[in-house]
């Protein structure tokens, strides 16, 4: 997976929220709010290639919590960026 070029995360009024720079993001007329955990994976993901797998293992270095739990939240959070379009497959 990738996170798409031209968006970035941004830090308004202490919320966390990407938005769409540059023409290829034209029709991205929204931002994209993420909490602390999503915008801590946003910023290991960024740039490069990766896998669900490598978030699930950042959430577990993290944080206190089940592998499995840590799959499900990364697989739901990962579904979002798709559907929103700043994250491709």
């Amino acid at each position: 997976m990738r996170i798409k070029e031209g968006f970035i995360l941004r830090q308004i009024c202490g919320e966390y929220v990407v938005v769409g720079e540059g023409l290829a993001q034209v029709n991205f007329n929204k931002m994209l709010s993420l909490n602390e955990t999503a915008a801590y994976l946003w910023d290991a993901a960024k740039g490069k290639e990766f896998t669900p797998e490598e978030l699930v293992d950042l959430l577990l270095e993290r944080y206190e919590v089940t592998r499995e739990k840590a799959a499900e939240d990364v697989e739901k959070l990962l579904a979002v960026w798709v559907k929103e379009g700043v994250a491709e497959a």
